[in-house]
């Protein structure tokens, strides 16, 4: 199996926030990969924009080490790495200044594809784009690129998009989750919709629950002071996993198209029903032998913000009535973990006699580490002396079935950027489902603090408060483990 590479335009790539670290760590070493599988025409270039004064030669250095620390096994290239640093130039530019701006104006295309990323704060957005705009450099064509958080609340989520409405239409903004980037977020399209298995069991009569989690093993330290105002919630919920909830019950659009696909994505989190705190766990993580607390971490003795969030969600509409959707999501959790379980229901009656034990059907989506999907079915356990049934999963681990070629699946921002060049917003968050997402959020961050909600502290390493587990137990269902 050979994945096809399909050349996009010659393109002028703008990174604000060149020397910062996602564009050291993904942006850059993603577009290398991206070059040296042909993807990227020779004519194209990467302009770096940040305060930095350095020159052409000066970024060319920096990027050529963070591609030799992040760049993988690619990164040993070395005539493929000096052809990709000729593509790159550098702008020393001030966001809210006139510095730098006529010297970009002077580098950047009006003949190729222009592409704008703002891996910078959100603050500089309008700043950025007003500039882009007085400069003559931008035109009616350009994308932009627009990097989370897209604001901390409905309110600064509306200021936002009025402010990049007021320089570039919808059409030309790019609000980019790397979630959706990745390979088995897109099979989960494939696995619904392209399947005559499952879409007509995608529905309250067969499915019992789903349950969608992002563990991370990691704390928050070195980010504390913008977690400690942030949380979870806005963190994790809001974008992440809601965009997976969406992916998971939209119905189906007429046709694989952005609009068409985001306007399902926007039903969802418009039928979402408010949730009453009784089905909601907030927890905070205590020390433990890998590190601090997160009181700690974010150097505040009083924190009240979650590192930890679970809840039961329940969607409005005649598909999903009655079925709840889990999520959690937590730092410093037992394993480093994204997986999407679709749980079906029992069997309504059993054949076998003297066999009493459930057994259910789960489809379970695996984001990292190991990305794959299995089918869990139940088959009778080898050997002779009766029908003894067991449950074992069909397993399709991108490792396993694509051998060798599974490290050259494509990194989730690479995929990202060139669907920017190639214009395609399908796999990007339009503003009115970013503002409806927040509407929704709004309340229950809301709810909680007028309460003073105390999060549970849960062990270091752990998989989250004691409640959390009861959010299920109360059901009569439970949490999938949470495995690496």
């Amino acid at each position: 199996m050979v994945s096809r590479v399909i050349p996009v335009d010659e393109f002028d790539l703008v990174i604000f926030g060149g020397t910062g670290d996602l564009a050291r760590r993904k942006i850059l070493p993603g577009l290398f990969r991206r070059f040296l599988s042909g993807q990227m025409p020779a004519g194209s270039r990467i302009i770096g924009a940040a305060r930095s004064e350095l020159d052409a030669g000066g970024y060319r250095d920096m990027i050529a080490d963070a591609v030799a620390e992040f760049g993988g096994k690619e990164a040993n290239d070395k005539k493929g790495l000096d052809a990709f640093l000729k593509q790159l130039e550098y702008v020393a530019i001030d966001a809210r200044g006139e510095g730098g701006w006529s010297d970009l104006a002077g580098i950047v295309r009006q003949d190729v594809v222009q592409a704008f990323y703002f891996s910078v704060a959100p603050s500089l957005f309008g700043d950025l784009a007003e500039r882009l705009h007085t400069n003559k450099i931008a035109n009616a064509q350009s994308r932009i690129v627009v990097e989370k958080p897209f604001g901390r609340d409905l309110e600064s989520a509306r200021a936002l998009n009025q402010t990049l409405a007021a320089h570039f239409d919808e059409s030309q903004i790019y609000r980019i989750d790397h979630y959706l980037g990745k390979e088995t977020v897109q099979n989960l399209m494939a696995v619904r919709f392209g399947n005559v298995l499952f879409e007509p069991l995608w529905n309250n009569h067969y499915i019992d629950h789903i349950q969608i989690t992002v563990a991370e093993t990691v704390g928050v330290g070195g980010r504390g002071a913008y977690y400690d105002k942030s949380g979870a919630m806005r963190d994790m919920v809001q974008n992440h996993l809601m965009q997976l909830l969406c992916l998971i019950a939209m119905e189906p659009p007429g046709q694989f198209e952005a609009d068409a696909v985001r306007d399902e994505k926007l039903k969802v989190i418009r039928a979402l029903q408010s949730i009453d705190h009784h089905h909601i766990v907030r927890g905070q993580y205590d020390a433990g032998p890998n590190g601090p607390s997160y009181r700690e971490d974010a150097e505040n003795p009083r924190s009240f913000t979650e590192s930890f969030i679970a809840m039961r969600c329940h969607i409005a509409n005649w598909r999903w009535a009655g079925v709840p959707f889990y999520l959690r999501t937590g730092k410093r959790m037992k394993a480093r973990s994204s997986e999407i379980a679709v749980v079906f229901k029992d069997l309504g009656h059993t054949i076998f006699e003297g066999d009493e034990a459930r057994h259910r059907n789960i489809l379970a989506i695996r984001l990292q580490p190991n990305e794959g999907i299995d089918l869990q079915v139940t088959i009778k356990e080898p050997g002779p002396g009766g029908m003894r049934l067991i449950d074992v999963p069909l397993d399709m681990t991108f490792a396993d079935a694509l051998g060798d070629e599974a490290e050259e699946v494509t990194d989730a921002y690479e995929r990202l950027i060139m669907d920017v060049i190639r214009g395609n917003q399908t796999l990007f968050m339009r503003g009115d489902e970013v503002e409806a997402a927040w509407a929704w959020t709004d309340p229950l961050i809301e709810s909680w603090e007028a309460r003073n909600d105390v999060p549970k502290h849960y062990d270091a390493g752990s998989a989250g408060p004691e409640d959390a587990m009861m959010l299920l137990h109360r059901d009569g269902r439970k949490w999938r483990d949470i495995k690496g």
